[in-house]
């Protein structure tokens, strides 16, 4: 089976070869020829024609054929698990959970559709208002890397409940994973041409966002989504969704050590730190009780088992997504030292392992200008601060908005806290990483163009349609003023 998935049918790309790699092991595991720009142009066209024959089918056949969709990844679980696991290093537990989540996103992108993108119809005198939604047409959907399922997933469904037709990249880090969503598409058993899959790196993405697409669906880096708001400054007729990074923080005040300990790593190691909601920067009291929060963390993050998703016993921390993220997260790392920073835990590659793997690092960079940089690795930067005033502030000091998170059992902290943070997301003594499927999740500033996806990317799928309605001719005579009598 070919590489590219366009019209309904199966075709090899005319670009260049490209490759995915098993971070854990160096081997080959998928390897295609990538999208030429006549390729995408060919996906784009196809979207095109498909769009008015999706959008007049019946919304209760569109639901039918999502649901389809997650009887066909019901049915693939673990092979699909196992493919996100090959691809990006991520233990099996947490690939067969992002499965998990792929199905769920259906039923919950049903209720979603139904809630913020439904028909509504008020009686008036003369008639009735009316709301509907309607479809923009071509979504463009660039996928990330780290949850190559979930997180494309998570505007494709909602797209095509809409009545938007799709033409979706992913990452060139994770192809195989999109090959194999087109294919569950596929056996869904949508109209040709309604899903479309284009594969390729940076050249392909550029040819695609250059065509005639309505909207783009974007989840991935800040300096991404910078570019894309500069390359659609003279096109606001494109929908954009973007849900980008985070320089997150995470403030744990007068709690006891050990169970804050447990949140913290959770929040700042889970998927070797490559979550957008990862915490970034721990802010603790200065003093005995940050010291002993701090010193919790160290030893929790020693005993992490770190390994690849198919060893025994199973692993916490599987790599990163590449021997080059390793490189880039070591470089970001020791400029922090050089910088003055103090390294509690330093970032290191775990002995007899590739390059790609390393082990949890705790910086402390207190009173140092540190750059206000999403370090997509498991890198906690420590910050200590006099008062919780400072805390916030400290906290809120960053460009980015995504999450944040207070670890206290004090209720008048965490009121103080939620009414002057900055970030979408904000949770109390739960993971920074953890997010309802019935709310949704997106971030502010830096991290997006406050169009928040999950539940609420119903929203961005479709735009309102307001009607004053009446169902036979009124004479409007008396309503005009200075309407002539004679």
């Amino acid at each position: 089976m070919s590489g590219l998935y366009i019209d309904g049918r199966w075709r090899a790309g005319s670009g260049a070869p490209f490759a995915s790699i098993d971070p854990a092991t160096g081997e080959t595991i998928w390897e295609e020829a990538s999208a030429s720009p006549a390729d995408v142009a060919a996906a784009v066209a196809a979207a095109r024609a498909a769009f008015r024959g999706w959008a007049d089918t019946p919304l209760d056949e569109r639901i039918a054929a999502v649901r389809r969709f997650a009887g066909v990844l019901g049915e693939r679980r673990s092979m699909l698990a196992e493919a996100i696991s090959r691809e990006t290093g991520k233990a099996l537990w947490e690939s067969e959970a992002e499965i998990g989540s792929m199905i769920a996103k259906v039923e919950v992108s049903i209720a979603a559709q139904a809630e913020r993108a439904g028909t509504r119809e008020a009686a008036l005198a003369f008639g009735s208002a009316v709301l509907r939604h309607r479809p923009h047409g071509v979504m463009a959907v660039l996928g990330p890397y780290n949850f190559p399922g979930h997180l494309p997933n998570g505007h494709i469904v909602p797209a095509l409940l809409a009545g938007d037709t799709i033409v979706f990249k992913p990452s060139e880090l994770t192809p195989l994973v999109g090959q194999l969503m087109a294919e569950a598409w596929a056996g869904a058993g949508l109209p040709a041409g309604v899903f479309n899959l284009v594969q390729g790196g940076r050249d392909t993405g550029a040819a695609l966002i250059e065509t005639h697409i309505d909207g783009l669906l974007f989840t991935g880096s800040a300096a991404a989504g910078a570019h894309f708001r500069r390359v659609f400054a003279d096109r606001p007729q494109v929908i954009l969704a973007l849900e980008l990074g985070g320089n997150n923080p995470l403030i744990a005040w007068d709690t006891p050590a050990e169970p804050a300990a447990s949140i913290i790593a959770q929040s700042a190691f889970v998927t070797t730190g490559q979550r957008c909601s990862c915490a970034r920067r721990l802010i603790v009291p200065e003093g005995a009780s940050g010291d002993a929060i701090v010193e919790a963390v160290a030893a929790l993050a020693d005993r992490l088992r770190i390994g690849a998703w198919n060893e025994a016993p199973e692993s916490f921390m599987g790599p990163l997504i590449s021997d080059a993220a390793a490189a880039q997260a070591h470089g970001a790392v020791d400029r922090l030292v050089a910088a003055g920073a103090r390294s509690i835990r330093p970032l290191l590659r775990p002995e007899g392992k590739r390059s790609a793997f390393v082990t949890p690092a705790l910086i402390d960079v207190t009173g140092i200008a540190a750059p206000d940089a999403e370090i997509f690795a498991p890198v906690l930067q420590i910050i200590r601060v006099p008062g919780f005033d400072a805390a916030i502030e400290a906290a809120n000091a960053t460009a980015f908005g995504l999450s944040a998170g207070l670890i206290s059992d004090d209720d008048a902290l965490w009121h103080r806290f939620l009414d002057r943070s900055r970030a979408g997301v904000v949770n109390r003594n739960r993971p920074t990483t953890g997010a309802a499927s019935n709310m949704p999740f997106g971030g502010i500033g830096a991290s997006g163009n406050h169009r928040p996806s999950a539940y609420y990317a119903a929203d961005y799928c479709a735009y309102p349609v307001a009607s004053f309605e009446a169902a036979k001719v009124v004479d409007q005579s008396d309503s005009i003023r200075g309407l002539a009598t004679s």
